[in-house]
């Protein structure tokens, strides 16, 4: 058995959760990789919505092994109140969740270290969630960072000598007033730290390599987006780890040939959050319509998304990049009601059209558009493949002939059951 990968094509938010779920009956094992509490996947059924942080999005299925890998980086804060509002919907994770002990631990300063980064950075600052990440990763790449599996190695000595460290860094560095901040901070931590130590935690590099010669099947879910990736995503403006789908072999530690299918999620049209450039974006009526029409607003931090029209280059070079063998495509019923849809085929760089993502993204790239009809018809009330609307065809027809990949699903609402599985002449 191979490990399948879902990943987000885009820039993040494209909707992973949902898919994770659908597809969770399956598989075996659900397992996270890499990110931290930034992800915000978000889950509909049964009329009610769920919002996962770091737990992996196949925990609503029955009898599913959920895994959380050595490169995921947690918070026991969040960790904890996603465990508390699973408890009061009567969701009880504590079987069938484990936790590698190689993932590292968000400190309370962690989140200070962030909130200082940003603030000395001014009009500079990257956008961060101010979770956190970015410090910890920090420490975990400078080998000062604490793993879960310390919280049973000597974690007190650790802990404290991680924090007095920081304590320096803020003040000395950064200027920075943390005391009463993180004298309440801690508190929920510890609490926090008590949860975590209640699940198993495991070396999942193990258990997910006898799984596989078992013959389970597993299937790894990704966090925000290829162009956020830290090595290849639109630089500095990305997040603090590896969200292509080499991410998985080091955030779960599997070997390249254990990888199977790779799943590439992308929207029907363009979303960013943060700072950045961002070759489609759309600052007028358009991308407030799209905004409106998407719910566009982040599911972690509240802030509405950047909108724009779909992006092509960006996308064939993320396709390049995770080897996509599948694509999926979300929120077409977002395009319901525009006339005229435009697509991304090219940029004008420096009066020069291009196909390739360039090194830097600056805000001079412009894009080229091909211009395709709406379908003006309401995609939620459709149940099946066949009441597709022409123009909508089409346009699934166009990215496919560009990607030269087909799409195996559209997701025309936010619902488990608004998802239409594609066959192929």
């Amino acid at each position: 058995m191979n490990v399948d990968v879902l990943l987000g094509l885009q820039w993040g938010d494209e909707g992973k959760g949902k898919i994770v779920d659908v597809l969770t009956p399956k598989y075996d094992i659900i397992s996270r990789f890499q990110g931290g509490p930034n992800a915000g996947h978000t889950l509909e059924f049964n009329n009610v919505k769920h919002i996962l942080h770091t737990i992996p999005s196949g925990i609503f299925r029955e009898n599913k092994i959920n895994i959380i890998g050595n490169g995921v980086v947690i918070d026991p804060i969040i960790f904890k109140q996603e465990i508390d509002k699973l408890h009061d919907v009567g969701i009880d994770i504590s079987k069938n969740l484990y936790i590698s002990k190689k993932a590292h631990l968000i400190l309370p300063t962690h989140r200070l270290l962030d909130a200082a980064s940003e603030e000395k950075k001014g009009k500079t600052k990257i956008g961060s969630t101010l979770k956190g990440i970015g410090p910890t990763y920090k420490d975990k790449i400078g080998r000062d960072g604490l793993r879960v599996g310390d919280l049973i190695h000597n974690f007190d000595v650790k802990y404290n000598s991680r924090i007095d460290n920081h304590k320096v860094m803020l003040t000395e560095f950064f200027k920075y007033n943390y005391e009463e901040t993180l004298n309440a901070c801690e508190k929920d931590w510890f609490e926090g730290i008590n949860v975590l130590k209640s699940f198993k935690i495991v070396d999942t590099e193990h258990m997910i390599n006898e799984a596989l010669i078992a013959g389970k099947s597993i299937l790894a879910e990704g966090a925000q987006g290829t162009l956020l990736d830290i090595d290849f995503g639109s630089y500095p403006f990305v997040t603090s780890s590896n969200t292509i789908c080499a991410g998985a072999c080091t955030g779960l530690g599997i070997a390249p040939q254990k990888i199977g299918n790779v799943f590439g999620i992308f929207k029907a049209y363009c979303t960013r959050v943060g700072m950045g450039p961002f070759p489609t974006e759309l600052n007028d009526d358009t991308g407030t319509k799209l905004r409106d029409a998407g719910n566009e607003y982040g599911s972690t931090t509240g802030r509405p998304r950047r909108c724009g029209w779909l992006d092509l280059v960006a996308l064939k070079y993320s396709v390049m990049l995770d080897g996509v063998t599948e694509l999926i495509m979300m929120k077409g019923d977002v395009l319901d009601d525009f006339d005229t849809i435009k697509i991304c085929v090219g940029y004008e760089i420096d009066g020069e059209v291009v196909e390739h993502f360039p090194f830097e993204l600056t805000d001079d790239v412009k894009p080229v558009y091909v211009e395709l009809p709406g379908w003006k018809t309401d995609l939620t009330q459709i149940k099946d493949q066949n009441e597709f609307p022409e123009e909508l065809n089409n346009y699934i027809s166009f990215i496919e002939d560009e990607m030269n990949i087909p799409i195996s699903i559209a997701s025309v609402g936010p619902n488990r059951a608004q998802t239409i599985f594609l066959e192929k002449e």
